[in-house]
């Protein structure tokens, strides 16, 4: 049996709907965010990192979700209906990019954002106006045009696209999915600059395993 610790409104998400996608057996705990938005502890007494996700197998804690989703994939995705085969190459590539990018580039940028952020919400009176003048400088400096040229990079491609991995539907669009949303909470996608990406999070949000997830795990709401 696999056990899945989840953190509400968390990357964990994903694993939650790619266990829902393959329709297999798994134990769910559902764990929520502290009042300074931090995972509780509890978390560290499944693994001493106590990051989520967090999926036990065997007796094993797997960390990691892109490794996760590569694990699931090896050992339940029979059919291989959520990853390329490897002699499609240029869906491979699509894939095998985008899976990636999702935590070496996109996330980054999007973390310190919302760290921030809290840190603002949380600062005291007095001192709030330094802190958010910092925040600002930051913003400008490294992180709104990593996000805008990220959102580009994913606007571009899912002009030509109907999913990230080409016209099929994978693991890459749940790996990208916290992306977006995360980009979504702070940056506007609702203009005509963004309406690939935004009909493709609706595509996203149309499935019945997305539906399953979101349900059992809590709305995405960063």
């Amino acid at each position: 049996m696999l056990h899945l610790h989840h953190l509400e409104n968390s990357r964990s998400f994903r694993i939650l709907w790619l266990l829902e996608e393959l329709k297999i057996d798994y134990e769910l705990t559902r764990y929520k965010r502290t009042k300074a938005y931090l995972a509780p502890d509890s978390l560290k007494k499944v693994h001493p990192l106590g990051h989520a996700p967090i999926l036990e197998v065997d007796g094993r804690c797997l960390l990691e979700s892109g490794f996760i989703i590569e694990y699931l994939l090896k050992h339940y995705d029979e059919q291989q209906r959520f990853k390329p085969a490897d002699n499609d190459e240029l869906a491979w590539e699509y894939y095998t990019f985008w899976l990636h990018y999702s935590e070496a580039k996109a996330m980054p940028p999007l973390v310190v954002r919302l760290v921030f952020n809290k840190i603002v919400d949380r600062t005291p009176f007095l001192i709030k106006p330094a802190v958010k003048f910092m925040r600002r400088r930051v913003e400008k400096s490294y992180i709104a045009d990593n996000i805008l040229a990220m959102l580009a990079l994913m606007e571009q491609h899912l002009a030509d696209n109907l999913w990230f991995a080409g016209e099929s539907f994978s693991a890459a669009d749940i790996q990208m999915y916290f992306v977006a949303v995360a980009a979504k909470s702070r940056t506007p996608l609702g203009s005509g600059d963004y309406i690939n990406v935004m009909n493709w999070l609706k595509r996203c949000q149309q499935r019945t395993a997305f539906k399953r997830a979101e349900k059992k795990g809590g709305h995405i709401t960063l």
